[in-house]
Parts: structure tokens; sequence; C-alpha cells
């Protein structure tokens, strides 16, 4: 198996979980999801650069060959970028959370404790509570 290979298939999971997680109803989850698609923007980054081993990231007169410092500081400036919109993100969601009391990214008003199944028992179930 070759890192080449290994780093795709990396790059997929990535891809494929962000998109999974970013087309939830809930926010945290829809979170979790751009930050993981974000996670999969970056190793594609580090990868367009050409996967080299054992050169010096810097150039040097004593070396021939080096690695190509241009991925490695988009790479930098993406996980600064990731890094504030992840909490710009979360503070909208906690802020949409606290003035709707749902967490749902729709639109819907459904409370926290019946969508979680945390409701009283006897609550949800009316045939059981006519009983």
């Amino acid at each position: 198996m070759s890192y080449e290979f290994l780093l795709s298939s990396a790059i997929g999971v990535l891809v494929a979980g962000g998109i999974f997680l970013a087309l939830r109803a809930r926010t945290f989850q829809v979170v979790l999801g751009l930050t993981l698609f974000s996670y999969a923007v970056n190793l594609f980054l580090f990868a367009s650069g050409r996967l080299v081993m054992g050169r010096p990231p810097i150039w040097d007169k004593a070396v021939s060959a080096y690695a190509d410092p241009l991925p490695q500081a988009l790479v930098l400036t993406a996980i600064v970028i990731t890094f504030g919109m992840t909490a710009f993100v979360v503070i909208l969601a906690l802020r949409s959370f606290l003035e709707t009391g749902s967490d749902h990214v729709d639109g819907d008003t459904v409370p926290c404790d019946a969508q979680d199944g945390l409701g009283t028992p006897g609550e949800d179930d009316g045939e059981e509570a006519q009983a």
C-alpha cells in the first residue's frame, strides 16, 4: 500500500463523514461536519505540493532538492481560518439555541427533551398514559 493511496483514502473518508454530518438536522453535528470537511481540505492542500519524503523544508546551499513550502503555508493559513470559522459557528449555534430553545438547523421548534427522548415517561406515548 502506497503513501498516496493512504492519504487519498483518508481524504475521502473525511469528506464523506463531513458531508454526512453537515446534512444532519442538529447544529452540533453540522459544526462537526464542517470541521471534518475542512480537515480534508487541509490534507488535500498539503498533498497538492507533491508528497516527498526525506527532503528538508527549507532551502539551503548544501541540498539540491527541498520540499515545496507553499502548500505548508496554505495549510497553516487554512488552519487559522478554520479555527476562527468554527468558533464563530459555535457561537451562532449557541445563540440560536438560547433564543429558540431548539438546535435544529431547519427552523423547527422541537423542544430538545422531546427530540432527544428525554421527556418524562408517559408524556410521548399517549396510548400507555390512557390505559
